[in-house]
């Protein structure tokens, strides 16, 4: 009897003891306990233009997060693309929008996980859902601002209001051209009055041929340039294409011969947008660096130092007044009804204008 009732103690506790360590296998609310999140990453690498995220951001992101960010600097969208394409390591890439649809379609962008970018939800609508990305599913809007013409007002006889005033030749050797496809061909369809957008094989020959007449007038600013603002104050050039923020870069040096004028014609609009590559190794960082520069103090504290306006409009309180009614970085809206956004084209599309951009290059040929 005694030994039957030993036995039965005995199970009760190893019933007991396999119940315990059961439950030493569970959290204190019954479940199972999850592996723990791995640490941040000590670093995250940027791939932008020159002077385009203020370095206070980037501190301020270090020091909230302990992720130090590596900022390496491209010369070309055309550049960047290709570095994309050959499995270069970036975590957060500046895209122009007409760069974004073949990515995409190439696999070299990462889908946003946008439970990690709550601060998404500040992003102006009329930047969200555009056509080349449905649901901001690879990217997220970051700058953007007009294209007008840049002018050494001393230098020229007449007023200069027009697109095709790049093409008079009383300025023969004294235009600055910058050597980019989708802004050069579309000022040539918009002198034209068609739409910078087309796929029209006539009219991007007729663009072409427009082209080839201003370019014995005209010289290539180099790459290495990042703005052409020093071209026009030497004296080199009197009328350029250029944006909004060369104006301002000849404000705040306080050369007030250079003119910005947007054209009659109307402007055209450009953008930029942040994206995260396939290949980043660290896509939670890069979110998390999404998610901080979208805070509307964040935000607004790029405004005031890169002059670049951004889609945000809950930033405005924290952006300086001169800034926000400074018509050449947030213009205004009868200018805006004018103007038209450069976007992506189809891949039919980009075949054409990289074949007239070609054609360009070898005058015709």
């Amino acid at each position: 009897m005694l030994k039957a009732v030993h036995s039965r103690i005995w199970s009760l506790l190893l019933c007991a003891g396999l119940i315990i360590g059961l439950l030493t296998a569970c959290d204190d609310s019954g479940s199972p306990t999850t592996p723990a999140t791995p640490p941040l990453a000590k670093e995250l690498v940027l791939y932008n233009w020159v002077d385009y995220m203020p370095q206070s951001v980037l501190d301020a992101f270090e020091k909230e997060y302990g992720i130090k960010v590596n900022y390496v600097v491209y010369e070309s969208q055309e550049g960047a693309v290709e570095d994309i394409r050959a499995g270069k390591l970036y975590d957060v890439v500046v895209m122009a929008p007409e760069q974004i649809p073949r990515l995409i379609r190439e696999g070299k962008l990462a889908a946003i996980d946008f439970r990690n970018v709550p601060n998404f939800k500040y992003v102006s609508a009329n930047f969200r859902d555009l056509t080349f990305d449905p649901g901001n599913r690879y990217s997220i809007p970051f700058h953007w601002g007009t294209t007008g013409l840049l002018v050494r007002a001393d230098l020229v006889k007449r007023p200069l209001t027009r697109w095709s005033d790049l093409w008079d030749s009383d300025f023969a050797g004294k235009i600055a051209l910058w050597p980019i496809p989708r802004s050069l061909i579309p000022i040539a369809l918009k002198t034209l009055g068609y739409s910078v957008n087309t796929a029209n094989p006539a009219e991007l020959e007729a663009a072409l041929q427009h082209l080839l007449k201003l370019k014995p007038n005209a010289f290539i600013v180099g790459n290495e340039n990042a703005t052409v603002i020093p071209v026009l104050a030497e004296g080199q050039a009197a009328i350029s294409y250029g944006w909004a923020f060369d104006a301002l870069t000849a404000q705040k040096q306080g050369l007030t011969t250079i003119q910005y004028v947007v054209p009659e014609e109307g402007t055209i609009l450009w953008g930029d947008h942040f994206v995260i590559p396939a290949n980043s190794p660290r896509r939670r960082e890069a979110e998390l660096f999404l998610d901080f520069v979208l805070r509307p103090e964040i935000a607004g504290r790029i405004v005031n130092e890169s002059y670049y306006a951004m889609p945000h409009d809950a930033a405005h309180p924290f952006i300086l007044p001169e800034i926000l009614n400074n018509p050449l970085i947030y213009p205004p809206n009868e200018q805006l009804q004018k103007a038209e956004l450069t976007l992506p084209l189809s891949a039919e599309g980009d075949a054409l204008y990289d074949a007239i951009w070609q054609r360009f290059l070898a005058d015709g040929k």
